[in-house]
């Protein structure tokens, strides 16, 4: 009989939205496609405990639903960006080295790979969770792990009917 193991990991959830948005649009070929944080959240923390979870997003204005849903979930944060993702989720990732065990960034952006580098010459666990097809090799091949986003993991919004405007 195998004891399970309670492991006693803090992580921290870095969520490049545009680059995943992007990547479940093409994939599913639909533009109202969005990640199911109900669903993604417990499979990439496996039983470890969330410190963190931030979602960054340029462009278009950001659901208050949404930022209210993931704050109230998760006492996760919408972060709104100048123009991509990637330079403020890097200082961001950096400044949270010290302070959590394991990383996961949500990106299959190949100018993370430096950052996954940096990160793990820190002492930090960096997992990387994309959609696979849409994920830079170099990314998947730098990371301690990758989570496939398949799926199983998103689902078509359709808007409430009567929400005419």
């Amino acid at each position: 009989m195998t004891k399970k193991i309670l492991i006693n990991q803090s992580v921290a959830i870095l969520c490049d939205g545009n680059n995943i948005e992007r990547s479940i649009h093409d994939i599913s070929g639909k533009t109202n496609a969005m990640i199911n944080f109900d669903t993604l959240i417990p499979k990439l923390l496996s039983d470890r405990g969330l410190n963190r979870l931030i979602y960054f997003r340029e462009g278009k204005a950001i659901s208050d639903k949404f930022a209210e849903r993931l704050h109230g979930l998760y006492y996760g944060s919408v972060v709104p960006c100048h123009k991509s993702a990637d330079i403020p989720l890097s200082i961001k990732a950096t400044q949270l080295a010290s302070k959590v065990d394991t990383i996961i960034i949500m990106s299959g952006d190949a100018d993370y790979v430096e950052l996954v580098t940096h990160l793990k010459s820190e002492g930090v666990r960096v997992e990387i969770a994309a959609v696979k097809k849409t994920t830079a090799r170099i990314l998947i091949e730098e990371a301690d792990y990758f989570h496939e986003i398949t799926k199983d993991d998103w689902f078509v919004y359709t808007a409430p009917k009567g929400n005419k405007r």
